[in-house]
C-alpha cells in the first residue's frame, strides 16, 4: 500500500503543489486545513472561509480527501497571548515562528497522525535530511523565499516523518507548475501578514488588543522632536511614519527609532543613522539546537531577520541561551525577534533576542 502523506492545506498556491507534487509520486494524500483565527476581514467576509474553500477546489482538482480542523482555541493561548505580552513589554514579537513550534508541527502533527500519517508536509520554502534517525532543517534551493528562519523554533523530533516537498524548486516554478496543471489557485496572491491572521491595518488591529497612550517623540539627550500615537506600534530602525519634520540646526537627515522606553511612555529617536542603531554582539533568552554542534563555542552564519543576508559570527553558548558576536556591526538588533544560526546549509536553530550589545 501507497504510504500516506497528511498534506498542510492552507489555500494558496504553495501547499497547493506541495500536495499535487506529493500525489504524482505516488504517496495516499490527504489534505488538512486549519482554522487558527476566528474574526472577518475588513471586508465583512470571513478570510478563512475564502481559504477552505480554495482548499476545496484545489483538493477536488487534485483528486485527494480533505479535512478541516479548529486550532483557535490552541493558537490564541499557545501563540496569540506571547505576542500580545510582547508587544506590551515593548518588543518585536514574530508570531509565525511560534506557529510553527505550537500548532502545524504540534497539535496538527498529532491530529494528521489521527488520520493515519506515515508522513507530515507542508509548503514551506526549505529542505530536510533524514540521515541516521537524525533530522536536519536544510535551507531551501530559492534562498528568497527560504522560510528556515520561521522554523527555527521546532525541535529535531517534531521533524520526524516530515517532508518539504518545495525545498528544492523556485517559487517561479512552482507558479509555471500550478498553472500548468490548471491548479485553481495558480494566481492567487501569496498570503502576508501576521500568521493565520492576515492582511490588516495593524495599528486599529493590535489597538484591540493592547491600550495605546499617546506619548512623546525624544532624541537621546531628552528633547522632545514630535508626538507618538503608542509607543508599541514602532520598531527598532523604523524610519517611516514617525511624523517628525525638520528641525532648526538639525542636519535634515532621516529620523530613526533607536528605543522605547514603555515605563515613560517616550519614543526615542536619532536624526540620521545613529552609531546607537548598530550593534556587534546579541544575546539570547534561550536557544532552540535542532541540530547542536560538538563544541559549545563555534563558527557560523546568523540571520536577524527574515530575509537577511547571512552574516558571519562566532557563537558561544551561555547558561542562559547564546551569545552572539557578529564579525561586522549590525543595524537594528530587535528585542523580541530571533538570532538563527546556520551551518552551512544546515539550520542549526534559534533563540529570542534578548539584548544587543
Amino acid at each position: 500500500m501507497a504510504k500516506r502523506v497528511v498534506v498542510g492545506m492552507s489555500g494558496g498556491v504553495d501547499s497547493a503543489v506541495a500536495a499535487a507534487l506529493l500525489k504524482e509520486q505516488g504517496f495516499d494524500v490527504v489534505g488538512l486545513y486549519m482554522s487558527n483565527w476566528k474574526d472577518e476581514g475588513e471586508d465583512g467576509a470571513c478570510t478563512g472561509e475564502r481559504d477552505w474553500q480554495d482548499v476545496e477546489r484545489v483538493c477536488d482538482a487534485i483528486g485527494i480527501p480533505y479535512y478541516s480542523v479548529d486550532f483557535s482555541g490552541e493558537y490564541m493561548e499557545r501563540v496569540f497571548r506571547l505576542f500580545v505580552e510582547e508587544y506590551e513589554r515593548g518588543r518585536t514579537p514574530n508570531p509565525d515562528v511560534l506557529c510553527n513550534r505550537e500548532i502545524k508541527f504540534g497539535p496538527f502533527a498529532e491530529y494528521a497522525r489521527g488520520l493515519g500519517a506515515d508522513y507530515i508536509a507542508t509548503g514551506h520554502y526549505c529542505g530536510i535530511r533524514h540521515e541516521g534517525g537524525r533530522n536536519y532543517l536544510l535551507t531551501a534551493a530559492d534562498a528568497n523565499k527560504d522560510q528556515t528562519y520561521f522554523l527555527n523554533q521546532v525541535t529535531e523530533r517534531q521533524l520526524d516523518g516530515v517532508l518539504f516537498p518545495l525545498g528544492g524548486i523556485l517559487k517561479k516554478d512552482v507558479r509555471a507548475y500550478a498553472r500548468a496543471r490548471e491548479l485553481p489557485v495558480a494566481e492567487k496572491k501569496d498570503s502576508t501578514g501576521i500568521c493565520f491572521i492576515g492582511e490588516r491595518k495593524f495599528r486599529e488591529f493590535l489597538s484591540r488588543y493592547i491600550p495605546m497612550k499617546p506619548g512623546d517623540i525624544v532624541t537621546e539627550s531628552g528633547e522632545k522632536v514630535g508626538r507618538h500615537e503608542g509607543v508599541f506600534y514602532y520598531t527598532l530602525g523604523q524610519r517611516r511614519g514617525l511624523g517628525i519634520g525638520g528641525r532648526k540646526g538639525g542636519s535634515g537627515e532621516s529620523w530613526f527609532v533607536l528605543g522605547k522606553d514603555v515605563e515613560r511612555n517616550l519614543l526615542i529617536v536619532s536624526e540620521g543613522e545613529d552609531d546607537a542603531l548598530y550593534s556587534g554582539a546579541l544575546e539570547t533568552d534561550g536557544f532552540n539546537f535542532i541540530t547542536r554542534p560538538e563544541s559549545g563555542e563555534f563558527d557560523c552564519l546568523v540571520r536577524i531577520r527574515h530575509r537577511q543576508p547571512l552574516e558571519e559570527a562566532r557563537a558561544v553558548v551561555t547558561e542562559r541561551g547564546v551569545r552572539i558576536e557578529f564579525a561586522r556591526r549590525q543595524r537594528a538588533v530587535t528585542p523580541g525577534q530571533y538570532a538563527v544560526c546556520y551551518a552551512g546549509n544546515i539550520c542549526l536553530g534559534g533563540g529570542v533576542i534578548e539584548r544587543s550589545l
